[in-house]
């Protein structure tokens, strides 16, 4: 497990070289990736080559669920998989108890989770697959499991103390609860270290944990895909995990982005089982330079940066990130765009900004914004590197609240 971690860049490439292009395969292989049909597999030996295929979106599983059920023709056959999870949409997910399926055990050990600790997962055991990704992590690594799941506060606190749990796994504000409870039954908690997911880990409530001797690390993951990325024990970004492959691209096209320029997510999984190919998560984060200071070699990420579907409702109309980058296409001399919307008075205002160092007339812009936008609205120029590298095409600056 940790091997991988440590590889060098190059003996990371060369493996991916021989693995990308037998997940492609398997992906073709499966009656859902029609897409995928003309790909020639030889040549997909790295991020580079992998960035000329489509993307695939969740809303594509949900229809294609919906059409072919169960799984859609993106995962291998139900029988080989021992559990079933649901999600909004709704999107059902399928997954394995053993052998580390979804391989949070990587981001467990990295918290220093192990033989002899007891883990408190508090994650949701139901339809959801939280609390059997954790779980799954956790025994990977050798630990044992409460599966306490959620609520029933004053219970859970009482097990902790009386089970000796040396570990939280949850969303990160849940822990405070557990804490907090504990003090007014006057009990004492042995935890030291906390694995959380499934929401913002605020640096304020993790100086609180560290002032209890608390040590607590955050993982991203995401029911399709498992863990995509953690922090180790530097806490300089979030490392990507060794089985995945994560490529930043301007939301609503597969482009990847420059170094350090906030993006969507798009995420390809070398899991046999559930080959998917370029999932966008729908997730911004940024590539982070340079590798972590504790000595895991692949590529970092800023972690979650807020939502890529922007789509926004103009005078009534849908505008997608995909309309916006369609729009750039059909403009060769525009390098990128940016959508603006505010309020004038009583109604909906639309800017669109249009970086490019050779304009032509306004007109055929305004016109391009009726075609493709289907909307009327004022186009500005901006000049090349102008626009904000903040992973924003849609910018809805209107006050819902006032």
């Amino acid at each position: 497990m940790t091997d991988l971690e440590f590889r060098s860049v190059e003996a990371r490439a060369a493996d991916l070289a021989e693995a990308l292009p037998a997940q492609i395969a398997r992906a073709q292989a499966l009656p859902g990736n029609g897409a995928l049909a003309d790909v020639a597999v030889a040549g997909v030996t790295d991020a580079a080559a992998l960035a000329a295929l489509p993307v695939l979106r969740k809303a594509d599983l949900v229809a294609a669920q919906q059409a072919a059920p169960p799984l859609g023709g993106y995962a291998a056959p139900l029988d080989r998989f021992t559990h079933v999870f649901q999600s909004p949409g709704p999107i059902y997910e399928p997954g394995r108890i053993d052998g580390d399926w979804f391989r949070l055990g990587r981001f467990l050990r990295a918290c220093g989770v192990g033989a002899g600790d007891v883990v408190q997962n508090c994650f949701g055991y139901h339809l959801t697959p939280a609390g059997m990704m954790f779980e799954s992590g956790a025994r990977a690594v050798g630990a044992i499991v409460l599966p306490a799941g959620t609520g029933q506060t004053e219970l859970q606190v009482r097990a902790a103390a009386q089970m000796g749990v040396t570990t939280y796994a949850g969303t990160p504000d849940y822990l405070k609860v557990l804490l907090d409870k504990a003090d007014e039954l006057g009990l004492h908690l042995g935890i030291d270290k906390a694995a959380v997911s499934g929401g913002a880990l605020f640096p304020s409530l993790r100086e609180a944990y560290a002032e209890r001797g608390i040590a607590c690390l955050q993982c991203y993951a995401t029911a399709d895909l498992g863990n995509i990325a953690y922090e180790s024990p530097a806490m300089e970004g979030m490392i990507v995990d060794e089985g995945v492959i994560v490529e930043i691209v301007t939301p609503g096209t597969g482009d990847p982005v420059p170094e350090g320029e906030v993006g969507e997510v798009v995420v390809t999984t070398l899991n046999p089982d559930y080959p998917l190919i370029r999932f966008a998560t729908g997730d911004l984060s940024a590539v982070l330079p340079g590798q972590s200071p504790c000595g895991r070699t692949n590529m970092r990420i800023k972690g979650w940066m807020g939502r890529a579907d922007q789509t926004a409702k103009i005078k009534g109309m849908f505008v997608r990130p995909e309309q916006v980058a369609q729009l750039v296409a059909s403009l060769p001399e525009v390098d990128r765009a940016r959508v603006t919307v505010t309020r004038m008075g009583d109604a909906d205002a639309m800017e669109v900004a249009l970086e490019t160092a050779e304009p032509r007339e306004t007109a055929t812009y305004e016109a391009a914004l009726r075609d493709i936008l289907k909307l009327r609205g004022t186009v500005r120029i901006a000049a090349p590197g102008d626009l904000p590298r903040d992973g924003k095409v849609i910018d809805d600056q209107r006050d819902y609240e006032g």
